[in-house]
């Protein structure tokens, strides 16, 4: 990970970064073929929630959303810095802020049930038709003690 990785901050109410950050879900989604969204449910979830975000000499790289009980809206992180400790480094600032941190996955999205499972969320339920599109997905709880710890540790680094 570059040295220039800088962390900042658009709190509940601020939406200074959520041109950028819309810019980059999107090009996530035409990459990876996620779900589309509508700009507006993003906007307006964008600007009722905490977002980290990640930035590298200017460009955000990196962004996770969070409501104030938790619950991941969104967590993306650009194709060109993946494996890098980045969604790692997110989960384990919203772990360090909330009792509890959850969130939905597409039961069809291996690639982010496979991050999930790797920071320690667990598959609390399946929930049938989800999704617009009628898809799927998985409710998922981040597991309690050790796995916080270990999560902090990404915040220290």
């Amino acid at each position: 990970m570059s040295v220039n990785v800088e962390q900042r901050t658009d709190p509940p109410g601020e939406s200074e970064h959520v041109i950028e950050a819309w810019e980059l879900k999107e090009r996530i989604r035409r990459i990876d073929g996620v779900l589309r969204q509508r700009r507006s449910f993003f906007v307006d979830a964008y600007r009722r929630s905490t977002t980290y975000l990640l930035f590298e000499d200017d460009r955000l790289i990196a962004f996770a959303s969070v409501r104030r009980d938790g619950y991941v809206l969104f967590l993306a992180v650009d194709p060109e810095y993946r494996g890098q400790g980045l969604g790692e480094r997110l989960v384990a600032e919203v772990a360090q802020e909330h009792r509890s941190v959850s969130c939905h996955a597409r039961t069809t999205n291996e690639s982010a049930l496979g991050f999930y499972e790797h920071v320690g969320f667990e598959v609390e339920r399946r929930i049938d038709n989800y999704y617009e599109d009628g898809g799927d997905a998985y409710y998922l709880t981040l597991g309690r003690e050790s796995l916080r710890e270990r999560l902090s540790d990404f915040v220290r680094r």
